[in-house]
């Protein structure tokens, strides 16, 4: 197991992650603490567990609303996929009504074809 200091307000953690994942928890970090010292900047010194809570709070509300997204998106994708399904079925159906015509425009094409070439015909 890997182990990554990450400093968030100044304060350096020692945290242990999967090889190979290293690079991602710093970064998880640096945006942590960039929420950190935005809300630092707007409050001034109210405490590093207030500071934490809050920065967790705005955190689940930015996932809070990404998820909400993601559920819109899955249903348009839903309605997107039943639209494309029903298109399908009526080219399908065009398709085979179109070659239906054009079966019996072939037998009436060769039927008058006979007529014209039968007997008696030069």
């Amino acid at each position: 197991m890997a182990q990554v200091v990450v400093t968030i307000d100044g304060k350096a953690y020692r945290m242990a992650c999967e090889e190979g994942q290293e690079a991602h928890l710093e970064g998880l970090a640096q945006n942590f603490d960039r929420y950190v010292g935005h809300l630092k900047s707007q409050f001034g010194e109210i405490g590093d567990l207030r500071l934490t809570v809050m920065a967790a709070i705005m955190i689940m509300d930015e996932l809070s609303e990404a998820n909400r997204r993601i559920g819109a998106l899955d249903k348009e994708v839903e309605a997107m996929r039943q639209h494309r399904d029903s298109a399908a079925t009526v080219a399908e159906k065009s398709d085979q009504a179109l070659a239906g015509m054009l079966t019996e425009l072939t037998t009436q094409v060769r039927s008058i074809a006979d007529k014209l070439n039968g007997p008696g015909a030069a």
